[in-house]
């Protein structure tokens, strides 16, 4: 690749122009950040720690943890760098880094999402099949399809980017190198590719959210069923929270990349890109948390007995 066809360097987006308003975000996206650090540890300490939750369901949710950690660090970082030190650069190894890891980790999230939503189908409508449709063996195979699937996708996905030749300028309109902003700078018809693939990847994504709400139709109706108004609560206990959850993600990352272009705006651009990237990292583990009385027992037990040895 010559050193023409993408630049050395990108200019990002700067959220503000004053030093006071830099460092006021700065603060922001450090306490998000950390926001998210504690409670992702915490839920992925509780499972590994906690034996009653090694089950199929926290099992994934662990996975969705670590997922949400590296979508949060591929962006957030970086972010509060360029807020602390008054600069908008990112280098070019910098950049490639951040589309791949950010295609990697978002996609990765949004499949084993679709399985969290077939495993709460498959033990709420069929119990008593549960035990041997998401056996252990079952249940690493699909986390480890989604984690290598989603890695040679977000490879190729890198490959045809950073193969684009750029000659629109290296300022991009987004806070980190996201790909709509960089197909922006193509000067050439090999953009459309890349488009094709995106075109490819709404069009599964779609055919997966279909499944989605197919199988919450049907979880929905047997909940419906139970005659218990205990069993209800408990249920939706474990269902709301992953559906406030997928609800949030898919609305926010499908109008980013499909709003028209005549709505487009700086300003809607940083706002969509914080709530699709930086947001639900930080509130998936208090809305999971919330009503799910197992996993506040777990981190509570985990926080109180490590608070005691410390103590001690």
């Amino acid at each position: 690749m010559s050193n023409s066809s993408f630049p050395n360097e990108f200019l990002l987006l700067p959220f503000a122009g004053t030093r006071e308003l830099q460092l006021l975000h700065f603060g922001l996206f450090l306490g998000i950040y950390l926001a998210a650090l504690l409670g992702n540890g915490l839920i992925l300490t509780a499972v590994a720690c906690d034996h009653r939750l090694h089950t199929p369901m926290y099992f994934f949710l662990l996975n969705l943890a670590l997922l949400d950690l590296g979508t949060i660090t591929t962006t957030v970082p970086k972010a509060m760098a360029n807020f602390l030190w008054d600069t908008r650069i990112i280098s070019y190894l910098e950049c490639v880094a951040q589309i791949f890891f950010f295609f990697f980790f978002l996609s990765a999230e949004f499949f084993l999402l679709i399985i969290m939503a077939y495993d709460r189908y498959i033990a709420i409508c069929k119990p008593l099949q549960y035990g041997t449709v998401m056996d252990s063996r079952t249940c690493v195979n699909m986390a480890a399809a989604v984690w290598g699937s989603t890695f040679l996708y977000a490879v190729l996905h890198t490959a045809k980017t950073i193969s684009l030749p750029l000659c629109q300028g290296n300022a991009l309109d987004q806070f980190f190198c996201e790909v709509p902003q960089i197909l922006k700078l193509s000067c050439s018809d090999a953009y459309l590719r890349e488009v094709g693939l995106l075109v490819v990847s709404v069009s599964l994504s779609f055919g997966c959210f279909v499944f989605l709400v197919l199988s919450y139709v049907q979880i929905f109706r047997a909940v419906l069923r139970i005659p218990s108004v205990h069993g209800r609560n408990k249920a939706f206990s474990t269902c709301l929270p992953h559906l406030v959850v997928v609800s949030l993600f898919l609305s926010t990352a499908t109008f980013t990349y499909l709003k028209p272009p005549s709505i487009s705006s700086s300003s809607l651009n940083l706002l969509l890109a914080v709530l699709y990237s930086v947001v639900p990292p930080a509130v998936n583990p208090l809305i999971y948390s919330m009503r799910n009385q197992e996993l506040k027992d777990a981190v509570w037990k985990l926080m109180t007995g490590g608070f005691s040895e410390a103590i001690n």
